[in-house]
């Protein structure tokens, strides 16, 4: 299972909706990520807004096309894209948040015994 970390930025006058959001997340969506590959899924927020997030999968692309997929997703999607800033060279290139995060490369991993 390959691990992936990535970044967004959320906006911090919408940091607490955004939380509150993720503490009722549609069963319908956590069954969807379960079913298109998406395991051991976290996010991390800091205060001013810089999301962090970790998920294992088989293929992030595959996983994410599969999502991309679903019309739990593009519902989703459509209401969570109101909470992040533009890119980071300030444009809006239209696509929804988990299809446009950046993606960071692993440094270090310690394995298990």
């Amino acid at each position: 299972m390959n691990r992936y970390c990535f970044c967004l930025q959320v906006k911090p006058d919408r940091l607490e909706e955004y939380v509150e959001r993720h503490r009722h997340v549609w069963p319908e969506m956590l069954a969807a990520l379960r079913e298109t590959g998406w395991h051991n899924y976290s996010l991390f927020l800091r205060d001013d807004g810089l999301l962090i997030g970790y998920v294992e999968a088989e293929d992030l692309e595959a996983a994410q096309k599969a999502m991309a997929a679903t019309e739990v997703n593009a519902r989703w999607q459509a209401e969570m894209t109101e909470f992040f800033t533009r890119q980071e060279d300030g444009t809006e290139d239209g696509r929804p948040p988990d299809e446009s995060f950046l993606l960071l490369p692993e440094i270090f991993h310690l394995p298990e015994d």
